[in-house]
């Protein structure tokens, strides 16, 4: 029998551990946390100092079980969770279940650390316990304490003062605040022109452009010309003046030194893996596990990363020499700078015994072990070690020129452009950044001298228009989250996923868009509870957390501070605020019908306006119709295929549709939009095509063109692609949080499945859709 018990999360942690730990270690995983607070109201106790009534996860009983029977004949007890405050929790509630349990007896339990999964780190962790560390348990309960508090008493109020079914989250709601704002920034935004004037020279064969800076001895901003009389005139005076020749009349050389991006920590990580490999946070932190917990590569299983909840750019000292090794074998010692690159970590509170996200071994090449991978954990490992190699190389050398070039005194173009002389790190990894700034320009111009002159080739005027600010992706959001000091690293895939479930936002081309419930939710918080979702506040209050992990504070009064005036606040909202200040929104407008005035409400389906007669007066409209919309419009050029009617654009439960203007004696309708055709032909009567349909409830189907005839229909979107289990003629592509995008056979008693790849796979289905 085993002298020692190792508990740790889940079970590919724990087959892991027991190929490094051997005969005298048995090794069982808790399957994550095992208890939580009772989901009722009262389980957190203000009165008696906060104290909490935990019960026990049943998914997690029996795994409780097993390692109660294991716990006997063994001498000691490891608790091995992970190493930051949610794994000191879960320890902690291990051990007071089995202690309550008179489990443990007289056995020493010991608390054990390491932040990578490999054999050196494991048994120095064995030769090192200590004790579960109260101030990070205490930090973790304050923090689930709060949650639940703001929870189960915010969320009643939005039942009664907005729709039942809504809830409100303490680091969920600033996010929230933060996607609302921004697209009240890009409504408000009101676009304005400008033009540019370029002027295309040469070179012998070489051609390039240079940008108008100064005219008329004038320098030029944005906006110093906006309208296009303006912009032709200029163009012309310019063309005049230049007479088909520019002259240089100033070059600068310079020679700048580009450095390398920090290694990983949690936030940059689901930053540049939403960037590069477009995964959601989710996506990447569930790849990261996985490749923390263990992999086996044909030598059984090893940890390949190491742990990638940590907001610490630093490096082991003997992890950085690896590295250097690996770059003066791989790349050559110039590429190796004289002394290590150190990196600050920018996180006011960041636990600089953690490191960054790096690979437990440089040297486990990702193509080496690709075989073994799955294709996420290939791009995100693969990521990961290009980032930490990179990290310890010699800077990037670029060249930059800049060339004045003169049409005439005081008319001045522009011309700049890059090249790199020494790529250094880049020649592995570059960093990427949002919405397309930044980027090294590569424009490359011809050697020029001073009073030389070029050929002015054309003058390319141009009219823009101002933009908006961007819309949030997940990257630009969870940078904005870390910015602000809002959350912590295991904390933005939650914030982002729990924002999306609660359908408060939705992802619109990958970008963020708040749906009404959550402007109306926002709207709420903002104006009767804007402390709680102030930025500073939110920041503020996961700083004093900080200060409970390091034992500088109490928890208890810190829930003190927080609840009383919270509460307060609570109970006046519920007693000062009707729900109509909430959900209606006064408009200058009177009610045609009625005369009253409208307002913009919050329906089911959405925000719509209404007169606020109702229900004397049934008046509504959509919002965004005017006045003179009126509900339907004529469709032109066409009449009813049943009666002869006139037909008309009508607005009902689901959306715009096309009906009979002689309903409800002729209740033809058809789809405002035209099904799109997916191009793959019905495998049931192999003559119509599979079309994308929207269902009554807003569910997207899809189903055989010749309905009714032909009534085969599926849920999922069918791809051109045989069965290779039972030859059905199609398969399709189904994505689940727990397997992601697989290929699956629609037939019911076949089973199949295969991974999906969307990338890999969109060449051969269109060449199968012909």
């Amino acid at each position: 029998m085993s002298k020692h018990l190792v508990i740790v999360e889940s079970p590919a942690k724990a087959k892991t551990l027991k190929k490094y730990l051997g005969k005298d270690f048995n090794v069982f995983a808790s399957y994550g946390h095992v208890r939580d607070l009772l989901p009722k109201e009262g389980a957190v106790d203000p009165e008696h100092d906060f104290s909490m009534k935990y019960q026990l996860i049943e998914k997690n009983q029996k795994h409780i079980d097993v390692i109660r029977k294991n716990l006997k004949g063994v001498e000691t007890l490891y608790l091995a969770t992970d190493p930051d405050r949610e794994g000191e929790a879960i320890s902690w509630h291990l051990y007071e279940i089995l202690r309550q349990d008179a489990a443990l007896g007289d056995k020493p339990v010991h608390r054990i650390v390491f932040h990578e999964i490999t054999k050196n780190a494991v048994q120095e962790a064995i030769r090192h316990p200590r004790d579960i560390s109260m101030n990070l348990v205490n930090a973790q309960q304050a923090r689930r304490a709060l949650d639940y508090l703001v929870g189960f008493n915010l969320s009643p109020l939005l039942w009664k003062k907005i729709r039942r079914g809504l809830s409100a989250g303490r680091v969920q709601s600033p996010a929230l605040r933060m996607i609302v704002e921004r697209e009240l920034e890009i409504e408000a935004f009101k676009p304005r022109e400008y033009w540019t004037i370029d002027a295309e020279s040469s070179k012998g064969k070489e051609r390039f452009r240079a940008k108008l800076t100064h005219y008329q001895g004038k320098k030029l901003n944005q906006f110093s010309i906006t309208d296009e009389t303006d912009a032709r005139e200029t163009e012309r005076a310019l063309l005049k003046a230049a007479n088909g020749r520019l002259t240089v009349i100033q070059v600068e050389k310079k020679q700048r030194k580009r450095n390398a991006a920090a290694p990983f920590i949690t936030s940059t990580l689901q930053q540049e893996a939403a960037r590069k490999l477009g995964f959601t946070a989710q996506r990447t932190m569930r790849t990261a596990q996985q490749l923390y917990e263990g992999i086996d590569t044909g030598q059984g299983a090893a940890g390949l990363i190491s742990y990638m909840r940590t907001d610490s750019v630093n490096l082991a000292n003997e992890a950085v020499e690896e590295i250097r090794r690996l770059i003066a074998e791989r790349f050559g010692k110039d590429n190796l700078p004289a002394q290590p690159q150190v990196y600050k970590t920018k996180a006011k509170n960041a636990q600089e015994a953690h490191e960054a996200i790096r690979p437990t071994s440089v040297y486990t090449d990702p193509d080496s072990i690709k075989e073994h991978l799955s294709a996420d954990q290939y791009k995100l490992y693969r990521l990961i070690w290009q980032r930490t190699v990179a990290c310890q190389m010699i800077h990037a050398t670029i060249n930059t020129v800049g060339v004045d070039l003169e049409a005439s005194k005081g008319n001045v173009f522009r011309a700049t452009g890059s090249t790199i002389v020494d790529p250094g790190f880049m020649s592995v990894y570059q960093e990427d950044t949002d919405d397309g700034k930044d980027g090294e320009e590569q424009n490359l111009l011809p050697e020029l001298a001073m009073g030389e002159t070029v050929t002015l080739e054309a003058l390319h005027t141009e009219q823009h228009f101002t933009e908006p600010p961007p819309r949030y992706t997940e990257a630009s959001l969870i940078k904005a989250l870390e910015e602000y000091g809002i959350g912590r690293p295991s904390t933005y895939a939650a914030i982002i996923a729990t924002l999306q479930q609660r359908e408060y936002v939705v992802l619109d081309k990958k970008r963020f868009r708040p749906t009404d419930v959550g402007r109306i939710v926002n709207k709420f918080l903002t104006e009767h509870f804007s402390r709680y979702v102030d930025y500073e506040f939110t920041a503020k209050l996961e700083d004093e957390l900080d200060a409970v992990s390091r034992g500088e504070e109490e928890w208890v009064p810190l829930m003190r501070s927080f609840w009383q005036p919270f509460k307060h606040l609570v109970d006046d909202k519920e007693k000062s605020v009707q729900r109509k200040d909430v959900t209606q929104e006064a408009l200058d407008e009177q009610c045609p019908k009625c005369g009253k005035p409208l307002s913009i409400r919050l329906g089911k389906r959405g925000r719509f306006i209404g007169c606020t007669g109702f229900p004397d007066c049934d008046y509504t409209r959509n919002l965004g119709d005017s006045e003179q919309d009126g509900g339907s419009d004529l469709v032109e050029g066409r009449t009813c295929p049943t009666c002869s009617g006139a037909l008309v654009v009508r607005s009902g439960p689901y959306g715009k549709f096309i009906g009979c203007s002689n309903y409800p004696k002729c209740k033809y309708i058809e789809p405002l939009v035209k099904p799109s055709d997916t191009q793959v032909t019905c495998p049931k009567c192999h003559q119509g095509n599979m079309l994308q349909r929207r269902s009554r409830r807003g569910k997207t189907f899809f189903s055989c063109s010749r309905y009714p005839d032909c009534d085969y229909a599926v849920w999922n979107e069918p791809v051109a692609t045989p069965c290779p289990n039972c030859a059905w003629p199609i398969l399709t592509i189904k994505t689940t949080k727990k397997n992601g995008a697989e290929l699956v056979c629609p037939q019911k008693d076949c089973g199949h499945s295969e991974p999906y790849e969307e990338q890999s796979e969109q060449t051969p289905r269109r060449a199968a859709q012909g």
